[in-house]
């Protein structure tokens, strides 16, 4: 059974909460849509074989090796979607983040910490391992801003390593960004 406290975690723009079959359509139009998708794995189907991989990766989310979350802004609106798999002992490797049109200020950040702080503060492990296609220029500075470290290149990806003494140095000035923005 998956702790509760992984079920939802709340910040203070948005939340992440657990995928659920419901969410089959909106994640399914994410990964279909050009303007998201770019950087992605290509996805096949349709929006109910969608559903059917939702109910299969419920399984892995028990077994605690995956952990897939939809974004949602706190008037409950999904805004995006984010993926921590290949969990281990005391690493983790995350990505599926995709951030649609209706997302607020700083989602980007505020999604980040939220991963971490499922991973580093709820999980207790201690790395994140993770790549970015090379050619996806948004996200690799995303992740050099952020305090990420990169590690190595293939011919499509960069790869990256961020360890929970970074985000424990970093947290007080992302937060302090954040509560800015949702002071405004």
């Amino acid at each position: 059974m998956i702790n509760p406290n992984l079920s939802r975690l709340q910040g203070p723009n948005l939340a992440l909460r657990l995928v659920q079959p419901r969410d089959a359509s909106y994640l399914y139009g994410l990964r279909v849509n050009p303007a998201y998708n770019l950087h992605l794995s290509q996805v096949r189907g349709t929006a109910e074989d969608q559903r059917h991989w939702i109910e299969a990766y419920k399984t892995r989310e028990a077994e605690g090796c995956e952990l897939y979350y939809i974004i949602e802004r706190h008037d409950g609106q999904a805004c995006g979607t984010v993926r921590l798999y290949d969990i281990k002992a005391d690493s983790f490797t995350w990505g599926s983040w995709i951030l649609d049109a209706g997302k607020p200020p700083k989602a980007a950040l505020e999604s980040a910490v939220l991963v971490y702080r499922i991973a580093f503060d709820l999980l207790g492990l201690r790395i994140a391992q993770f790549d970015v296609r090379r050619d996806n220029e948004t996200t690799l500075a995303f992740h050099r801003r952020f305090g990420a470290t990169q590690t190595h290149t293939s011919e499509t990806d960069a790869f990256f390593t961020y360890p929970r003494t970074q985000y424990d140095a970093d947290l007080e000035r992302h937060m302090g960004v954040l509560r800015g923005v949702a002071a405004e």
